[in-house]
This record gives C-alpha cells, sequence and structure tokens, in this order.
C-alpha cells in the first residue's frame, strides 16, 4: 500500500460519539431522570407577558422532570421526552441557527451531560497546530457556548462516553506526538475540569466506546501505530474501562481486526459490532456480538453489503438501522457512497434490506429522535436531511441545514428532543452550529 492510501485511510473520519451508536445506550441504562432544559428566542406570543411564559415553562419543566422521576429502567430503549419549550421561531420539521462554538472544530466529540447541556472537546482546528485541548458547553436555555476546563492532553478522533455517575471518559485519538494515543481523561460537570485516568493498554484511533449495562465501558478494534508491513496496523483487541478503578484491562478480541466500524449496545445488553475496514483498507461486510457477561465475541449474521463510516442507530422495537457508508455489494470494483439501508433482528441474528436512502452517504450522523424516527445528516454533497420511518421502512426529506459542513461535524439529541448540529468541515474547521426541531 502506497503513502498516499495511508495516509487517506488515517484522516477517514472514524465513527465518534454523537451519532446514536454511542450516546443511545447511555439513555437506554441511565437510571435517573432525563433533565428537561428551556430555551426561549424571540418574540413573545401576543398578550403573554415574559413573567406569565416564565410561570408556565415552569410548570410545564417541574411536571416533565417529576413524571421522569417515577419512570423506572425502560426494558429496551429510553426515549427521550421533549418536555421543554420549543423555539417559537423555529417551525417544526426545520434546521435553524444556533449561537457559534468558541473556536471552529471537525472531527471532535460531543456528548449530552446529565444536566442536558453538550460537551464539545478537542477535534482539528485551523492553522499549523492543528489538535485541540479546548473544549466547551452549549446551554440550550441560552443557545449559547462557552469555554470550559480544556483537556490534559490535545486530541482529535477520540471516543467520549457518559458514565453513569455524570462524568465523561474520554480515549485515545490521535495526539501532539503525530501517533495514536492511549490516554485517556474524565470530565466533571460539577467542576468543569479535565483530569487523568488510566490508559489504555494499546494506543488506539477509531476505536468504539460502548457503555455496559454494568457501568464499564467497552473499547474495540481501531488503529494502533505503527502501519505494519501489509498496511495499516488495525486491531481485532478489546479491553474495559472501569470507573470503580479508573483502570482499563483486556477483554476477549474480536474475529477479525476492524476500525471504521460500529458498535451498538442492544436491548439485552450484548454489543452489535459491524462492518468497517482491515489492514489492507478493505471493507468489510461481516459482523459480531460482545457478551458482556462471557467477555468473548462471537459471529452472527453478515450484512447485505460491505461497508465502512456507515451509522448504527438502536431502534424502539429492539432492531438497529444500518445506513450509508462507503462499500458495496460483493464483487463490486468500485466502492461508492451507498444509499441502500439494512436492518439487523436480534432476535434472529440475521440482517435485510430496508429502504434507501435518498442520496448516496458516508460518515454522515444518525440520530434517534423522540417518535422513534432517525434523523440523517451530511456525509453528501447536499444539505438536505432524512428522515427514517421505521414503521414504513422508508426515508423521506427532512428539511435543509443552514451551513454546509459535509462530514466530520457531530449531532447531538438534547433533552428536549431537539438536534445540536455543530461544526465540521467546510472549506476549514467551523465554528457554526444549528438546531433541527422534529
Amino acid at each position: 500500500m502506497d503513502i498516499d492510501r495511508i495516509e487517506e485511510l488515517l484522516r477517514t473520519r472514524p465513527p465518534r460519539e454523537g451519532t446514536y451508536d454511542r450516546q443511545l445506550p447511555a439513555l437506554a441504562q441511565a437510571t435517573g431522570p432525563l433533565q428537561s432544559t428551556t430555551r426561549i428566542r424571540g418574540g413573545f406570543p401576543a398578550g403573554l407577558s415574559a413573567a406569565a411564559l416564565a410561570l408556565i415553562v415552569i410548570v410545564i419543566a417541574g411536571a416533565a422532570l417529576l413524571g421522569a422521576s417515577q419512570h423506572g429502567r425502560p426494558a429496551a430503549v429510553a426515549m427521550p421526552t421533549a418536555s421543554a419549550a420549543w423555539t417559537p421561531s423555529q417551525a417544526p420539521g426545520t434546521f435553524a441557527s444556533t449561537g457559534s462554538m468558541t473556536t471552529g472544530r471537525e472531527d471532535h466529540s460531543a456528548t449530552l451531560l446529565k444536566d442536558g447541556r453538550v460537551l464539545i472537546a478537542g477535534g482539528l482546528g485551523n492553522g499549523d497546530l492543528a489538535l485541540l485541548a479546548s473544549a466547551e458547553l452549549y446551554n440550550p436555555t441560552t443557545g449559547r457556548f462557552t469555554a470550559t476546563g480544556s483537556m490534559t492532553t490535545a486530541r482529535a478522533y477520540q471516543t467520549a462516553t457518559l458514565l453513569a455517575d455524570g462524568r465523561v471518559l474520554i480515549a485515545g485519538g490521535e495526539d501532539l506526538s503525530g501517533g495514536n494515543a492511549a490516554s485517556a481523561e474524565l470530565y466533571d460537570p460539577a467542576t468543569g475540569t479535565f483530569s487523568p485516568t488510566g490508559s489504555m493498554t494499546t494506543p488506539r484511533l477509531g476505536q468504539t466506546a460502548s457503555l455496559l449495562p454494568d457501568g464499564r465501558v467497552l473499547m474495540a478494534g481501531g488503529l494502533a501505530a505503527p502501519a505494519g508491513p501489509d498496511g495499516l496496523h488495525v486491531l481485532a483487541s478489546a479491553e474495559l474501562y472501569d470507573p470503580a478503578t479508573g483502570t482499563f484491562s483486556p477483554t476477549g478480541s474480536m474475529t477479525t481486526v476492524r476500525y471504521r466500524h460500529t458498535a451498538t449496545v442492544l436491548a439485552d445488553g450484548r454489543v452489535l459490532v459491524a462492518g468497517g475496514a482491515d489492514s489492507t483498507g478493505q471493507y468489510i461486510a461481516s459482523a459480531e456480538l460482545y457478551d458482556p457477561t462471557a467477555g468473548t465475541f462471537s459471529p452472527t449474521g453478515t450484512m447485505t453489503m460491505f461497508r465502512a463510516d456507515h451509522t448504527a442507530t438502536l431502534l424502539p422495537d429492539g432492531q438497529v438501522l444500518i445506513a450509508g457508508g462507503m462499500g458495496g455489494p460483493p464483487g463490486l470494483e468500485y466502492l461508492p457512497t451507498l444509499a441502500p439501508a439494512e436492518l439487523y433482528d436480534p432476535t434472529t441474528g440475521t440482517f435485510s434490506a430496508t429502504g434507501s436512502t435518498r442520496a448516496g452517504r458516508s460518515s454522515q450522523t444518525a440520530t434517534l429522535l423522540s417518535d422513534g424516527r432517525v434523523l440523517i445528516v451530511g456525509g453528501a454533497d447536499t444539505v438536505a436531511g432524512e428522515l427514517y420511518d421505521p414503521n414504513t421502512g422508508t426515508f423521506g426529506p427532512a428539511g435543509s441545514m443552514t451551513y454546509f459542513p459535509n462530514s466530520d461535524f457531530s449531532a447531538t439529541l438534547m433533552s428536549d428532543g431537539r438536534v445540536l448540529i455543530a461544526g465540521g468541515l467546510g472549506g476549514g474547521a467551523v465554528a457554526s452550529a444549528e438546531l433541527y426541531r422534529p
């Protein structure tokens, strides 16, 4: 493999936290209530004073929180509650601008905190020293970003996982050494600071991070350094982070090496790992399941197409929607961005075709909405979004974004049901952000 191909593969956006193959498990396993947030923007309705509107909002939010606190742990997927007031100036099914980040970022992480704010950390900025250590918080009530403490290590392509105690685990990625990082750190929302925690057993970039039902975090696959004689040094190994001890330890290895893959926590606690690319850059159709009780991986059904840089989203009925990516059917020499999507059924262990996206997409985001539909944005030469309806198995239009980050941005479902889209690559790392209202 020539050096240009290796550089291309190294720079290809790995899946990251903020698409719902990563964040949904944190919602599904949460034992506490979802936090309601309120954002008021624009003028008040005619005849309604600011004080009266504030009182109504407080009553509605309080009632939502009381109901959430009486609700036990869900059997399958915890659906977010759209309890906070919508932005009056934003029509349903549209995108609208919100405050900009404090700095332009791409390939950063975005994590919904328990208090409803969104933590944006690291990524690539603009300039010679592109790797960022800085972090910031989005407040959906004010619609603004503010700086918070900086990471202990500048990094991009990292994973970010919300832990059961509300802290955020940041791990791996690319650091200023020019290689892939083994280091990890924790963000504490109470103090607004990052602090080091134990390091992974091996450096990883493009790994997946999955919050398990017992609170541990599974790290699987990714790129290690340096490259091997036959191409990239892609990993089959996996490891577990234990928040109680702050350490990583090895667990069973995957049946094949993978990066640019997805990992999805199923309703029964197992983890579906699907697709990706191997050490030669070839795309993979196989999938496997991690059993956290046994600590082992085992094969499951094979996808209908080879895929890398796709998304995997746990649906309310327990199936997993696989969409987009680079790849194609077996025997295809030219591997384009994919439009056909498919579903994984954990009860049968098989994949089957479902509807196709309106445009082929790769490195897009997929966000499970409060009503069970899935919002797909980015990954194609269009600002148009799409919605997957699991009831019909089809994709339909979802409005157009206000700016054009083709890839490397984040999409985060907030507690009030809106989706925050931040940063990305658009003539450089952009600071723009916007909100989608279902």
